[in-house]
């Protein structure tokens, strides 16, 4: 059974959780509304969401080429009439939705547009600020660690194979980063699977394109996989032998350490 402390955390999330499901269901009816506050609200009042539909305006206008360095950060503060520290917000959560490409020393870029994800994330841009992304990250770590306690009492051996394999992937000598973060977020998503509840396991699902953009974001920064790899294994471990508490344990210090990494591959606005 899963202990005291983690029921009570999972009891605790569900308020986080709803923000999750409740955006990712949310985002296409709320697009026409979204933009129609963008038009109405003044300068004085804008909130940073409304600072991110002003972006996203300006950016997927047409004048920047997919994979184009950005105006600077005055510049842009400039021609949306805000401050900079609003700007440089909002920035760092269009970075962190994996729409602009921020490269220390030589700016901002527009993502190319070839990338999968891009629709998605266009999603996300128009609902969400940097408050609600930091909630995001927090839902999602609440979340995993829920779902892994879960996997770990009611997972069949079929679906430990499936975990198993892509930890294999994973431990493949010089695997290619690409590959890697592919089996890393199929990783987590078997687990939720295993979890044997389709509501929590949904909502993981549901943030699918915001996981691949966070788990490329930290491998690609930190240029190796053998870190990300140590986080994984004690979290297998405890699957593979059925111990929930030492699940729930290992899975609480990947995702702390997850967002810790998260958080320093975004370099400040400039």
């Amino acid at each position: 059974m899963l202990s005291r402390a983690a029921r009570l955390a999972g009891a605790n999330a569900l308020s986080r959780i709803e923000l999750v499901h409740r955006c990712s269901t949310a985002a296409v009816r709320g697009h026409s509304m979204v933009w129609l506050e963008t038009q109405q609200t003044s300068p004085r009042e804008m909130s940073s969401r409304v600072i991110l539909n002003r972006m996203l305006e300006l950016l997927l206008s047409g004048d920047l080429a997919p994979g184009a360095r950005i105006p600077s950060e005055r510049q842009l503060a400039e021609e949306l009439q805000v401050g900079r520290g609003m700007i440089r917000e909002a920035i760092k959560s269009l970075s962190m939705l994996g729409l602009l490409d921020q490269r220390v020393g030589d700016g901002t870029f527009l993502q190319s547009s070839s990338s999968e994800l891009l629709p998605k994330v266009i999603e996300w841009g128009l609902l969400l600020g940097e408050r609600r992304l930091e909630d995001l990250l927090e839902a999602r770590s609440i979340l995993e660690v829920q779902l892994v306690g879960l996997a770990a009492e009611r997972r069949t051996p079929a679906e430990l194979e499936a975990i198993q394999a892509h930890a294999a992937v994973m431990r493949t000598p010089d695997v290619a980063v690409d590959d890697y973060v592919a089996a890393d977020i199929a990783f987590h998503l078997d687990i939720a699977r295993a979890s044997h509840n389709a509501v929590l396991s949904g909502v993981l699902e549901n943030i699918r394109s915001l996981l691949e953009v966070w788990v490329s974001r930290v491998i690609h920064t930190a240029g190796e996989t053998e870190s990300s790899l140590a986080m994984h294994e004690p979290i297998l471990a405890a699957i593979e032998a059925s111990d929930a508490e030492a699940a729930v344990a290992a899975m609480s210090a990947h995702m702390e350490r997850a967002t810790r990494r998260l958080h320093a591959s975004l370099p400040s606005a400039g």
